[in-house]
């Protein structure tokens, strides 16, 4: 029987970013499939925006990132970072492409490398267009897709599906009744895909 295992992340997490390429190659290894789920900071369960923490514990996560994105191979942009735009409409592109049977994982690789090591502003349509063709994608027909009917409705239900799942931060990786919340649960998780239930 094929392994499932349902992704919650978003486009906006470092955190979703520097696991990503560990996650994917876990799941390659043991031939399990991953159903995306995109969301934002999911505040009814508890899920805090960064910009709402204590200072004290931001510095922390500044440090936090800076050793696992060492750790993972990845350089990203943190300090003297410029402000962006809401990433949200990244996660539509993600869902048109998925919605449409396109590589949706390559997808949102390539719009988090632009966002967080490059600083490219993917909230902006032309930028994440322009960042979605540099990968070979139709970067204008998933931007037309971004607000149609079908998308719209799975980023609700994403959400929805988030909060009964009892998602509260990203990534997390929800496999066989348990959920394993963070890149850093990566281990636990492939426990149980080995057949050992933490």
């Amino acid at each position: 029987m094929t392994k499932s295992i349902d992704y919650f992340f978003s486009i906006g997490s470092p955190w979703s970013f520097i696991g990503l390429e560990a996650f994917a190659a876990l799941a390659r290894r043991h031939e399990a499939e991953i159903t995306p789920y995109l969301a934002t900071v999911v505040e009814e369960n508890g899920g805090i925006l960064s910009r709402n923490k204590p200072q004290v514990r931001r510095a922390y996560g500044t440090r936090d990132l800076k050793r696992w994105s060492r750790t993972r191979g990845k350089a990203l942009f943190l300090d003297g970072r410029p402000p962006l735009a809401d990433p949200t409409p990244a996660s539509r592109l993600v869902i048109a492409a998925s919605l449409d049977g396109k590589d949706w994982l390559a997808l949102t690789q390539v719009l988090q490398e632009a966002y967080w090591v490059r600083a490219e502003d993917i909230g902006q349509p032309d930028v994440r267009e322009a960042v979605a063709i540099r990968a070979g994608f139709d970067g204008a027909a998933l931007r037309a897709r971004e607000n149609d009917e079908d998308v719209a409705g799975k980023w609700a239900s994403d959400r929805d599906h988030a909060v009964r799942s009892g998602v509260f931060g990203f990534p997390t990786f929800g496999y066989d009744g348990e959920i394993y919340w963070g890149q850093d649960n990566l281990a636990f998780l492939e426990q149980h895909l080995k057949g050992d239930r933490p």
